[in-house]
């Protein structure tokens, strides 16, 4: 029977090995961190426009949202627009309607001075028309067409300008919002452009925008939280490309979180809003992957802690993938942070995370990452945990077909076992010695080496009578 030859080596687990361990384990967790922000997906987004807008114009749009325009008939719209006068904004209406039509957008651009007409509107005093003349950019920069998605670069200097003025006629006014989430959309499709880091990005970086990307984060009570939405999505594809140095600079971190636990307040009474999850997922994205490029500069507020395990909760069932991202954010949050691992434990959360480990999806090799972040941090932390009960849940994960499930599982294992006696002696208790043995015997690579480890160096006389 196959066995680890390291029986002369089991009553020394050294505090080196476990030293050497956790070293490995910060590295590939820190690796694997960064990996996630490079590959996380970003995707155009359709404009989440007002329901009684929507219902109004469905009918009277049908028609013209599928209808192909002669190039004629579209250069016919553009004059019609650049005639001005009090018909300009129902004018470019009809054309917002008009550019739902992939082949009508095609048109469009190749016409004469189509794009120089419509960034022109973007400087306007009328309110309106600049709203209709963004919707119609939001149109074309949804396209799947590269061309034209290419014709909406030379907007960003306009729409950077319009969305950094300080004048306070654009900020609280219902109109105005309106064109700041329009325009924030339209900006967010620009910044997932194929040369956005090299062009788009910087135009914003160097336009003095950031700030008041970060400052509107915050919903507006009475306009509702479609501006925060869009802005926050523009900061989540700026924080997925940039070095953050600067962003961190500015107070994304900190507003980020200020913003979130304000959120978890109202999730936490009970009543959120309808729609209140389409902004806290961009800001739990934007958090995290602050938090994966090395933004530790937080201070170590457990509410925090406390929005974060509520969002993991209540959106469990109703949005799992959320709660996943909520542990995601978690897990950053809390690698290298004695402060937020001892705030879990303080809080009484671990149990909360204990129960998630039950659940599949990802959800418990997440809530697993978190569990294995508080142990590394020594014997206090480990039987802190051991009292929470998380050995008992450790024999359930141990059981499962994930195979990364199990690694974590056996990675959190052997930070309990290893630094606390009262772990050995509650997973004997717990009969989880079998367990260790299926294992080694059933398992290949990784997982078996780590199983005969464990059973080696802390349950020696078990192995010895395995050995005889």
């Amino acid at each position: 029977m196959w066995r680890l030859k390291t029986i002369h080596h089991k009553a020394s687990a050294s505090a080196s090995d476990l030293e050497e361990f956790k070293r490995k384990r910060r590295e590939f967790e820190k690796a694997l961190r960064q990996a996630r922000k490079d590959r996380q997906l970003v995707s155009k987004r359709l404009l989440q426009n007002d329901v009684e807008e929507e219902e109004k114009e469905e009918e009277e749009s049908m028609e013209t949202c599928f209808t192909f325009l002669s190039s004629e008939q579209v250069k016919e719209m553009i004059r019609g627009v650049q005639m001005g006068g009090e018909e300009k904004a129902a004018r470019l209406a009809s054309l917002r309607k008009a550019l739902r039509n992939p082949e009508n957008q095609l048109a469009f651009i190749k016409s004469e001075n189509s794009m120089h007409m419509l960034i022109g509107q973007l400087s306007a005093h009328n309110a309106q028309c600049q709203l209709e003349a963004t919707r119609c950019l939001h149109q074309l920069s949804h396209s799947s067409h590269p061309s034209v998605s290419q014709a909406c670069v030379p907007a960003g200097p306009y729409l950077l300008t319009y969305l950094s003025s300080q004048s306070t006629q654009l900020t609280n006014q219902r109109y105005n919002l309106a064109v700041v989430e329009a325009f924030g959309f339209t900006l967010s499709q620009l910044l997932q452009a194929k040369d956005a880091t090299e062009k788009i990005i910087p135009a914003v970086m160097a336009s003095g925008i950031v700030p008041h990307l970060i400052s509107a984060l915050t919903p507006d009570p009475e306009f509702g939280f479609g501006p925060a939405i869009e802005c926050s999505w523009c900061l989540h594809y700026l924080v997925s490309s940039l070095d953050n140095s600067m962003l961190i600079a500015h107070g994304a971190l900190s507003h980020c979180s200020a913003v979130l636990i304000a959120l978890g307040g109202a999730v936490a009474k009970g009543n959120p809003q309808d729609g209140l999850e389409l902004l806290i997922w961009p800001l739990l994205r934007c958090l995290g992957n602050l938090l994966a490029s090395g933004g530790d500069v937080i201070p170590e507020d457990t509410r925090l802690l406390a929005a974060l395990c509520v969002f993991a909760q209540i959106y469990l069932h109703l949005h799992p993938a959320l709660s996943r991202e909520s542990l995601w954010t978690l897990n950053n949050l809390t690698a290298g942070s004695s402060g937020f691992c001892s705030g879990l434990l303080l809080l009484n959360m671990v149990p909360i995370l204990i129960q998630f480990l039950s659940f599949s999806g990802g959800i418990n090799s997440m809530a697993l990452r978190v569990l294995g972040n508080i142990a590394h941090h020594g014997p206090e932390y480990c039987v802190g945990l051991t009292q929470a009960g998380l050995l008992s849940a450790l024999c359930a994960t141990l059981k499962m077909a994930d195979p990364e499930v199990v690694t974590l599982s056996l990675e959190v294992l052997y930070m309990l076992v290893s630094s606390s006696p009262q772990g050995v002696e509650e997973f004997t208790r717990l009969n989880g010695i079998p367990l260790l043995e299926a294992i080694q015997y059933n398992n290949e690579g990784e997982q078996r080496v780590r199983a005969a480890y464990i059973l080696d160096h802390h349950f020696p006389s078990f192995s010895e009578v395995e050995s005889l």
